[in-house]
């Protein structure tokens, strides 16, 4: 029988080698699987739970590769703008316009900035864009621009609070009270309010209230304010009598309760004094209309008489002397000097 003999077949060794290998590949996928195994049984979900998050992994992926691709070629533009005509054609546009909140400001300056708005497609509105415009009016401290669909544009306005008056020569602009000027108004207008005077007096209105509020029986005497070389306060009282206080914000306000005091006891406003000096501490200064006419009257008055009575004269000279000098109060026109009290 014959016998066929095939050439070029493995060889021992080789087949040896080879049956190792697989042998060795064997043994790592079964260690691998133990090991994936052991931490999918880590994981506190079910195989259920695994396999759909991964699906959703992957449809998010080409969902998000699709959105970008779009994008790119600008497909939600083209979407959003047949969005708009859609809109406008069934009556989704601006028509009315409705204004709250306005109670002092002109609300045609609101009506103004909005009404650019209209006959535009409410889903195109720049309401942010709107709104700022609005705060850039100098009465609007806040505002709020809504849709109210379907064809009503809704404008909430927060307005400032007039607060005093800045006069600048002869003009009254209304500040509010952070210093912000709101509008230019007749001296009709300003009538009553509290008036600030001097150069960068608008910045300093919170201090002043602060200052005011120190002495609260005083505040709603207080007319007007001058601010003086930026770095003090002179007050003018209702009375028209003007206090002048010192530098610095504790010193003025312990002058100024100081004074409140004085008044409360003595009645200082609505008296003869038209002007208290406490720029000097633990001191004021009065100023009295007329004091230095009568002061110089007297001396002149005593003088004569002692001029008088040193001559021996006994005639109609020193009877007129001595009724000068009996009554000083005769004086000239009325003169502001001041005078001390400690």
């Amino acid at each position: 029988m014959a016998q066929t003999i095939r050439r070029g077949g493995k060889g021992v060794r080789r087949s040896t080698a080879t049956r190792k290998a697989r042998t060795k590949v064997a043994s790592a996928r079964k260690q691998t699987g133990n090991m994936v195994d052991q931490a999918m049984r880590w994981l506190p979900v079910s195989d259920d739970t695994l396999h759909r998050l991964m699906i959703m992994a992957i449809v998010g992926t080409v969902m998000a590769v699709a959105i970008a691709v779009a994008a790119m070629v600008g497909v939600p533009a083209m979407v959003e703008q047949h969005i708009a005509v859609l809109s406008g054609e069934i009556g989704f546009r601006v028509k009315r316009v409705e204004v709250r909140g306005v109670n002092r400001m002109n609300e045609l300056a609101i009506y103004e900035k909005v009404l650019g708005q209209r006959d535009q497609v409410m889903s195109r509105l720049d309401l942010a864009a709107l709104r700022n415009d609005l705060l850039a009016l100098s009465w609007v401290k806040d505002a709020r621009v809504s849709r109210q669909l379907p064809d009503t544009l809704v404008v909430d306005v927060v307005e400032r609070t007039a607060h005093a008056v800045l006069r600048n020569g002869g003009h009254f602009d209304l500040i509010d009270e952070t210093g912000h000027e709101l509008e230019t108004v007749p001296p009709s207008r300003a009538r009553g309010m509290l008036t600030l005077t001097g150069k960068g007096a608008e910045t300093k209105v919170p201090a002043l209230d602060v200052l005011l509020d120190a002495a609260p029986a005083l505040r709603t005497q207080v007319a007007e304010a001058e601010w003086v070389g930026n770095r003090r306060w002179n007050l003018t009282f209702k009375t028209r009598q003007e206090l002048a206080l010192p530098e610095g914000d504790d010193e003025s306000a312990a002058a100024l309760v100081s004074f409140a005091r004085m008044d409360g006891v003595d009645r200082l406003l609505g008296g003869k004094v038209t002007a208290f000096d406490m720029r000097v501490p633990d001191r004021i200064y009065l100023r009295v209309p007329g004091h230095g006419e009568l002061i110089v009257a007297q001396a002149k008055a005593a003088a004569l008489a002692r001029a008088t009575h040193a001559a021996g004269a006994d005639g109609p000279a020193t009877h007129a002397a001595q009724h000068a000098a009996s009554t000083p109060h005769a004086a000239s026109t009325p003169h502001s000097t001041p005078t001390a009290h400690d």
